[in-house]
């Protein structure tokens, strides 16, 4: 057996038809207890987004959103769309979107948990599943287990999707070999995560609202210049999601499951990862963060993922296959579904144009993609090691060696080794942030009480029978109410 039907096998496995459930229900779950948090606090996620600032601990509420958004948007975002439409059919995008509404609401409780119990480590801030875990449910055992399969994911698993991507469109477009432009990503990569967290954060601020704003202006305009087939295709999407299209109605299950699988992988929405990024902020109140890391969701999925994916649309530059063979739509012959959608849609526009701007914008996704992964992987190793910078030296060199590696393999395998890291780490942190749902939504309703006290809201864990939250008790609550 080759390593390519080993991961589809381990995929077979671990994304069934249980996982895809799971997120559905556990985005209503959380939905249904905030009371739609993702809805009724629209205004304070934008507030909290602009008024944050940074501090020697703790990266801005802004760069905390851009690092997380910069892990979220990425290939999944062009190639993922392209993906999903051409093995779930236009439907799939519906349940993109319904999935990140609904995993807003995780997005909230897991971010906001990852504040609850983060830690100060080498005079920065670090969180994320491992920590609550260990912290609030008292399973250490379980926090390494996540620990583990995290570094896996970001380290080895993960990067490979986006060199590869990033390979594949430049040699597209431009002819360049992809071994070429992945030791230039991995030299890149590498001059900025040896920078520390901070850094980081700093690229991701810089290179994410350039890449998104870009991207969706090109998006806009071939929507205005097609506006007339935006009603049709509306509909196309309603009809395919739910089954009742002639032509796509046999795959609707194929249109659920790609399109939360698809979703998952690019909004990250309990995943795992963006409670990470969102650990690093400084706030006052963990509420605070997990406001702007559920309108990150919104800002992958409901604007990027979706110009994507009504680029290919109203175009009608895209295949999609049909189970039993062959295809149920073939509008670009001969062409391998993936970014080569985007670049034809595109190149409607304006012929010749498609492929270089195609892999320009997949170049800084997925290298801000990268970017996060370094982080994440780090975080959980600090977990694991706490203050050992050589095994961070070995996580950052064996991440560029993936890199650079997957630059020059196929992207079936590329993919499938991405799918596997996404779900393993969502299996364990889901199930986790469900049994920590007390704690999580403790954080929103003391926010909302002291919201409508006309304070600033400032985080007491002891108030709110919080235990194991030392770094606030001793030192963050401290600095906000003096």
């Amino acid at each position: 057996m080759n390593l390519q039907a080993i991961v589809d096998f381990l995929n077979s496995i671990i994304w069934s038809n249980f996982l895809i459930g799971l997120c559905l229900i556990t985005g209503v779950y959380f939905s249904f207890l905030t009371r739609f948090v993702q809805v009724r606090h629209i205004k304070g996620m934008v507030g909290q987004l602009v008024g944050g600032k940074s501090s020697d601990t703790g990266v801005s509420s802004f760069q905390g959103f851009a690092m997380a958004l910069g892990g979220r948007v990425g290939t999944g975002n062009i190639a993922g769309v392209a993906t999903a439409i051409a093995l779930g059919g236009p439907g799939a995008l519906f349940w993109m979107w319904a999935i990140a509404f609904l995993g807003a609401g995780s997005a909230y409780i897991e971010s906001a948990l990852a504040q609850v119990w983060k830690e100060e480590q080498n005079g920065q801030y670090v969180g994320g599943p491992a920590y609550y875990i260990e912290k609030g449910m008292g399973q250490k055992w379980y926090a390494v287990i996540f620990a583990i399969s995290a570094i896996l994911a970001c380290g080895i698993f993960l990067p490979g999707v986006q060199a590869n991507s990033i390979a594949t469109s430049i040699n597209t477009a431009f002819g360049i070999p992809t071994w070429i432009t992945g030791l230039v990503v991995a030299l890149l990569l590498g001059f900025i995560i040896f920078g520390g967290v901070r850094r980081i954060g700093k690229a991701a601020e810089l290179i994410v609202p350039f890449m998104a704003i870009a991207y969706i202006l090109v998006s806009l305009i071939i929507i205005i210049l097609n506006i007339g087939q935006l009603p049709s295709v509306l509909g196309l999407i309603f009809r395919s999601a739910f089954g009742t299209d002639a032509a796509f109605g046999a795959i609707v299950g194929s249109a659920i499951s790609w399109g939360v699988k698809r979703g998952i992988y690019s909004n990250e929405a309990g995943q795992g990862t963006g409670p990470i990024a969102a650990a690093a902020a400084e706030v006052s109140h963990p509420a605070k963060q997990g406001l702007v890391q559920a309108f990150s969701v919104y800002v992958d999925t409901l604007f990027v993922c979706s110009a994507t994916g009504f680029m290919i649309l109203i175009t009608g530059k895209y295949n999609t296959l049909n189970p039993a063979g062959g295809f149920i739509r073939e509008g670009l012959p001969g062409v391998e579904y993936g970014p080569a959608f985007t670049q034809e849609a595109v190149n409607s526009l304006i012929p010749g144009f498609g492929s270089g701007f195609v892999a320009i914008a997949l170049f800084f996704f997925a290298f801000t993609t990268l970017l996060a992964y370094a982080y994440y992987a780090e975080a959980n190793l600090a977990y694991l090691f706490k203050n050992s910078k050589f095994a961070a030296l070995i996580v950052k060199a064996v991440l560029l060696l993936m890199t650079f590696y997957s630059s020059i393999r196929t992207a079936a395998l590329a993919w499938g080794l991405g799918d596997v890291g996404v779900g393993l780490m969502a299996w364990l942190n889901i199930i986790a942030i469900i049994i920590l749902t007390k704690p999580g939504l403790a954080t929103l309703r003391d926010y909302e009480s002291q919201l409508k006290a006309g304070k600033d809201p400032v985080f007491d864990p002891a108030k709110l029978g919080i235990k194991r939250a030392e770094l606030w008790t001793n030192k963050i609550a401290k600095k906000y109410t003096k």
